[in-house]
């Protein structure tokens, strides 16, 4: 595959995978324009290192339930529309975020671009539409790593961008050049939206002569046991539970009082039975003993929980990390905000090959559940290891290490991700979904956690601690718990027995000269 990934660069489903990853990385670019500019915009409008934090963790509040809720819409409607109006919309939130006089606007605008972040599921249900399950963990990877690398993209160039758009003047408090962040965060949602028109001129959502799997009921995720539907509505408590306690946080540095806390409470608790009421829709007729799914159509939803899990671990971990990264570099090795941007985007760099990495050796290793386990366990002890570094580190050596255990990260992430779309094809947009979501949970936990520990050298160690103690917890979960799935390695997805997509086939034939 890995040849005619060049080969046939704009060919068949080659075409789709390029197309489809670029619109992943134009999405992270957007949703991750925050980070490398965050010292500029606190000393633009005077804001204290909590309020700071504060709007790290809104950038990715609402990607927990616009995720579950983009996956529904996705499984309903298909990924091409899906994604071409998720790019345009960003476009919005940029704008309303550059333009921002006060820290309320900030925040408000940054909980509605934080929506942007659930594109990741899109693609996952367009890239598994094209390729084969022997091959779907390397495609999955590539669409995660190279789209994944928008962080890095935005860290790397972002604040050289905002200093070119200062056209040339300096900060009177620092003699520094003055970063134009409003123009540069406004331009990242401009582009994003003018792709998201070619994009839905330029794909389609299943090759010639497939038909698109849609559930029967959008409003939850179908389950085909009983017991697995009490599971379910255990495992959405995280995702509305997040969402309170960044709300908790919110009234903590007073931009909502007591009053308003309480109603954003109890507005979460309706979202939940809200929830807890579509899938019931969804699955009544299994609870009510009118539906019975033959033993070859169930799927056991505690694969779901782990991989929930995992991506827990990985994503959120990941997310928490770049978010903060920047500021470590720059406050622990005494560099400058470029400088320190610029090798922090080591950490997502990374995703160019070890995101693919993961997602090719679960393709080739011959069992996706090892692959997973392993990466996992190695991400932990990477965590661990970058607890100890402090200003008494040589720099390039902290810069290697963030780059390993980076990779071992996102190798995860890619096995994950090799796994969620062969759990249950006509519902893979909700599983993204909800697996994806829970990367966020796992984000808003780390970056809670972060913005409660002490500025500094023992905050840090703390927080990499944590990261690695809880990756190695589910490193277990999966080496003793975590079940190889049904056609992990064949040639066809689950009910077919051929491949449609002509022009693979018509690549095939040609000749390599």
């Amino acid at each position: 595959m890995l040849a005619e990934l060049f080969l046939h660069f704009y060919r068949g489903r080659y075409r789709i995978l390029h197309l489809t990853w670029f619109a992943f990385f134009l999405s992270f670019v957007v949703w991750f324009n925050f980070a490398p500019l965050a010292t500029a915009v606190q000393e633009d409008l005077g804001l204290e290192t909590s309020q700071i934090r504060t709007i790290l963790i809104c950038n990715v509040a609402l990607t927990v339930p616009a995720r579950v809720i983009i996956g529904m819409l996705l499984d309903k409607y298909g990924p091409r529309i899906t994604y071409s109006l998720l790019l345009m919309y960003a476009a919005i939130p940029c704008i309303i975020f550059a333009m921002a006089q006060n820290f309320s606007q900030l925040v408000i605008s940054r909980l509605a671009l934080s929506i942007v972040g659930a594109g990741f599921v899109i693609g996952i249900r367009m890239v598994a539409e094209w390729f084969p399950p022997k091959e779907i963990g390397l495609a999955e990877g590539i669409y995660g790593g190279w789209g994944n690398f928008g962080s890095a993209a935005a860290a790397f160039t972002l604040p050289t961008i905002a200093v070119w758009l200062g056209f040339g003047g300096l900060n009177p408090m620092t003699g520094d050049p003055m970063l134009n962040w409003r123009m540069a965060i406004a331009g990242t949602g401009i582009i994003a939206a003018i792709y998201g028109a070619i994009y839905f001129f330029s794909v389609e959502d299943t090759p010639p002569g497939r038909t698109y799997q849609r559930p029967n009921r959008a409003g939850g995720i179908e389950v085909t046991k009983k017991k697995d539907f009490w599971f379910l509505m255990a495992m959405n408590v995280p995702l509305v539970g997040v969402l309170a306690v960044l709300a908790w946080r919110l009234s903590k540095i007073g931009f909502l009082d007591q009053t308003g806390l309480i109603l954003v409470w109890l507005g979460l608790v309706g979202l939940y039975l809200f929830q807890a009421y579509g899938c019931w829709q969804v699955n009544k007729d299994l609870m009510l003993g009118r539906k019975h799914y033959p033993p070859e159509d169930r799927y056991n939803f505690s694969q779901v929980a782990i991989l929930e899990l995992t991506y827990i671990v990985n994503f959120g971990s990941e997310l928490a990390v770049v978010s903060m990264l920047p500021a470590f570099f720059e406050l622990t090795f005494g560099l400058s905000k470029a400088a320190a941007g610029m090798i922090a985007a080591s950490y997502a760099f990374m995703n160019l090959v070890s995101r693919p990495g993961g997602g090719l050796i679960s393709d080739k290793l011959g069992s996706r559940k090892l692959t997973m386990g392993f990466l996992t366990a190695g991400m932990g002890i990477g965590y661990l290891l970058m607890s100890g570094v402090n200003n008494s580190w040589w720099l390039p050596a902290a810069v290697i290490l963030t780059m390993g255990c980076s990779f071992f990260v996102q190798a995860a992430e890619g096995s994950t991700f090799a796994i969620v779309p062969l759990v249950k094809r006509r519902v893979t947009g909700q599983v993204a979904g909800n697996v994806g979501a829970y990367g966020n949970v796992g984000a808003v936990a780390y970056l809670t956690l972060y913005s409660l520990l002490p500025e500094g050298a023992v905050g840090d160690r703390i927080f990499f601690q944590t990261l690695g103690v809880a990756a190695l917890i589910v490193a277990f979960l999966c080496w003793f718990v975590l079940k190889e799935p049904k056609g992990s390695f064949a040639d066809f997805h689950e009910g077919e027995d051929h491949y449609h997509d002509k022009s693979v086939q018509d690549e095939a034939k040609e000749p390599v000269l």
